[in-house]
């Protein structure tokens, strides 16, 4: 049951933080924190990663939905496994952040999005992430490693 409460607790951190940044951050305006390593920057993303489809975002959605879905299926059937605790907790932290990102894109049409790192390569410099993000890229490398060690 600790495994179901990290996701609940997940999704309702980035629920939270995400209404924030939409409430107090303004679009296009920068906020630098710990001495410009961290810059909270509010974006609606309207697709996937880096806004892929932004233009097609119904089918976004549908595809974020979809694969949400079958992540869960296969996480209540490792549930009930013995032992893979990497692979329950991997998938732990992919479906916290996957379930907070496609509540988003299904409830408000886009992604809030809200910091960005300041660092010397641009590209990555105009990344923005939310936290879901985060734990989407921790757990689903934690998966696969998991997954590898079978």
């Amino acid at each position: 049951m600790s495994y179901i409460a990290m996701i609940a607790a997940i999704f309702g951190m980035d629920f939270f933080l995400k209404d924030h940044m939409e409430k107090t951050l303004e679009e296009g305006r920068d906020k630098k924190k710990a001495k410009g390593w961290i810059i909270l920057r509010k974006h609606h993303n309207k697709g996937a990663f880096l806004n892929t489809g932004e233009k097609k975002q119904k089918v976004v959605a549908w595809i974020s939905l979809l694969l949400t879905l079958v992540l869960t299926v296969f996480f209540v059937i490792t549930l009930g496994a013995k032992g893979k605790g990497a692979l329950k907790a991997g998938l732990t932290l992919l479906l916290g952040g996957a379930f907070s990102n496609t509540y988003d894109r299904l409830k408000r049409g886009y992604v809030v999005d809200y910091v960005s790192f300041g660092v010397k390569w641009k590209w990555f410099a105009n990344i923005i992430f939310n936290v879901s993000d985060f734990f989407i890229i921790i757990g689903a490398f934690v998966t696969a490693l998991s997954l590898g060690n079978n």
